[in-house]
């Protein structure tokens, strides 16, 4: 399976574990907390927000348009202290956060 395979199976997996632990909303947040200029949009959306109405979508229009993907890539780690109030529940989202880390910071082949 090629690597643009192997990421959007992690973020369908993502989509999936968010759904399983009522992270995933139905609305997305205001339109000014798309504004933010701050890293993961810290100060205006919940961790669980930026990963469903920012990252998602735009891992899927990047692998939808053949646009290369990123190859620095470390979320994991921002997401193991935002998420550390529903452990061990979140686990295996974090789990998949990982893996789309890795995945994504692989050397080419």
């Amino acid at each position: 399976m090629n690597i643009k395979n192997q990421v959007r199976q992690i973020l369908r997996a993502i989509e999936k574990s968010m759904q399983d632990l009522t992270l995933w909303q139905a609305s997305p947040p205001e339109p000014a907390a798309f504004s933010s200029t701050e890293p993961f949009c810290v100060d205006s959306m919940l961790a669980e927000e930026w990963l469903q109405w920012v990252l998602l979508p735009r891992m899927y229009a990047l692998l939808e348009s053949d646009t290369p993907l990123p190859t620095r890539f470390v979320i994991a780690p921002y997401f193991e202290v935002a998420l550390k109030d529903r452990q061990p529940s979140s686990m295996r989202l974090l789990v998949l956060l990982q893996q789309l880390d890795s995945l994504l910071n692989k050397e080419p082949q």
